[in-house]
């Protein structure tokens, strides 16, 4: 993962900013533990994609059959990007899982660099508004692996038969991971 943090911190350093950039990629690639080494290393913005899933009301089987539907994009673009392009300070609320609503609010003061971290972070209706967009991926036995240490068997399961293939339609779909300007394996 340092080799990840340290070429993603490079490639920022070149750019202008303000920056926005987008880490999407597998899950268990390591997105939100490499944002969080970045925003420590940088002194940036993380926003998490996961704050943005899908209302309860939104998870129609049309809108989950759409490659990169299980994230509420439309929130994020109004609440998140629009607002970071405009350069003030702003606030969203997070989905929680937990309770299926929407809850507190996160304020989020300007900053030089924000990025916006997690799976379906580059779909197409955010696409053109990134900077730099990064593809993380990883071995599928290994992703495994890390799903399990992290969430547990249960969990697993569930991955493997709904988050995982989600994943993968939206990638194959629409091409995310060739598209991005840097492709990353996490493999450790």
């Amino acid at each position: 993962m340092n080799n990840a943090v340290s070429v993603i911190a490079e490639e920022i350093k070149k750019r202008e900013k303000p920056l926005l950039v987008a880490i999407d990629g597998r899950c268990a690639a390591g997105k939100t533990t490499l944002s969080e080494q970045l925003r420590e290393m940088l002194g940036c913005n993380v926003i998490h994609a996961d704050s943005f899933f899908p209302r309860p009301e939104q998870r129609t089987a049309e809108r989950l059959n759409e490659p990169g539907g299980n994230l509420d994009y439309e929130r994020l673009l109004e609440e998140v990007i629009l607002p970071l392009k405009r350069g003030g300070a702003f606030s969203y609320r997070p989905f929680s899982c937990k309770t299926q609503s929407l809850v507190g609010e996160i304020h989020v003061e300007p900053n030089d660099i924000t990025i916006i971290e997690g799976s379906y972070s580059c779909h197409p209706a955010l696409w053109e508004y990134y900077d730099l967009r990064v593809f993380l991926t990883v071995d599928p036995e290994e992703q495994l692996r890390r799903i399990e240490r992290r969430n547990g068997m249960d969990a697993l399961t569930v991955f493997r038969g709904r988050w995982i293939p989600l994943e993968e339609k939206y990638f194959a779909a629409l091409n995310v991971a060739e598209k991005c300007d840097l492709i990353l394996d996490t493999r450790e």
